[in-house]
């Protein structure tokens, strides 16, 4: 996971968050009758034999599968029919360029900080005596009513290290053959991280990406010749703009 920047093809450059992404393995297959729900559970990655336990092994003896998976994930679904234990589901053909996602991640661990670090508290005067006092909470609580301190007070502890979701992020390129998605925008987390992706829409308004070592940008003779009145109407207020600036320039 590492983020770069891009260029879509009207000509717009955007940050982009490279995510390594790879093919899902079914796992198991539970239905309605049996189980009580339908649902899928997924394996993702490739596990040493040293860290696989016998308990693991012989979950993995229906799938057939000589690896054993890194992650295992289980997805509600009523298509559980069309799938059986050993089958292999691609990214490529859940993902698409133009679909709206939304990212589920460990944010980064920060350690222990205080309230002006973690809460963004103002902190108190620096001056009449406070020297000692300058990033303290202040008070925190009442007096014999009710005389205690509510719970989820903002106060120094653990920062970091919280589930935390971003929405509204876009695919912007699917790539099989190297196992990867782009997605334009941040994403939560440490490179290493570990994430969800979880499809919520499509973007009707999609931009394509600019293709790498291409340098100019393909458009129409329509939007060309748009562009060109954009510059030159753009070109005449500036003119005019110059001009009433000479102008007062002179009567003062």
């Amino acid at each position: 996971m590492e983020t770069i920047q891009r260029f879509t093809q009207d000509g717009k450059r955007i940050p982009v968050t490279r995510v390594k992404a790879g093919d899902f393995l079914v796992v198991q297959t539970k239905t309605q009758e049996k189980d009580g729900y339908s649902s899928l559970q997924l394996g993702w990655g490739e596990r040493s034999k040293k860290t696989t336990n016998k308990a693991l092994k012989g979950h993995l003896v229906a799938s057939k599968t000589e690896k054993a998976p890194l992650y295992l994930l289980e997805v509600r679904t009523q298509e559980v029919a069309n799938y059986k234990p050993g089958e292999t589901i691609k990214f490529s053909e859940i993902l698409h360029p133009g679909d709206e996602i939304k990212v589920t991640g460990l944010s980064k661990g920060k350690g222990f900080a205080g309230v002006v670090k973690r809460w963004g508290f103002k902190g108190g005067p620096k001056t009449h005596g406070q020297s000692d006092r300058q990033r303290s909470p202040g008070s925190i609580g009442q007096t014999t009513t009710p005389g205690r301190v509510y719970r989820g007070k903002k106060m120094a502890g653990h920062m970091g290290s919280d589930t935390v979701t971003i929405t509204k992020l876009e695919v912007v390129e699917v790539d099989s053959e190297n196992n990867f998605i782009l997605v334009k925008g941040l994403v939560p987390g440490a490179k290493s991280g570990k994430l969800l992706v979880t499809k919520t829409g499509e973007n009707k308004k999609f931009v394509p990406l600019l293709a790498l070592g291409q340098k100019e940008i393909q458009e129409t003779e329509e939007e060309k010749a748009q562009r060109l009145q954009r510059e030159k109407e753009s070109e005449e207020k500036l003119k005019e703009a110059v001009k009433t600036e000479n102008k007062g320039g002179t009567n003062a």
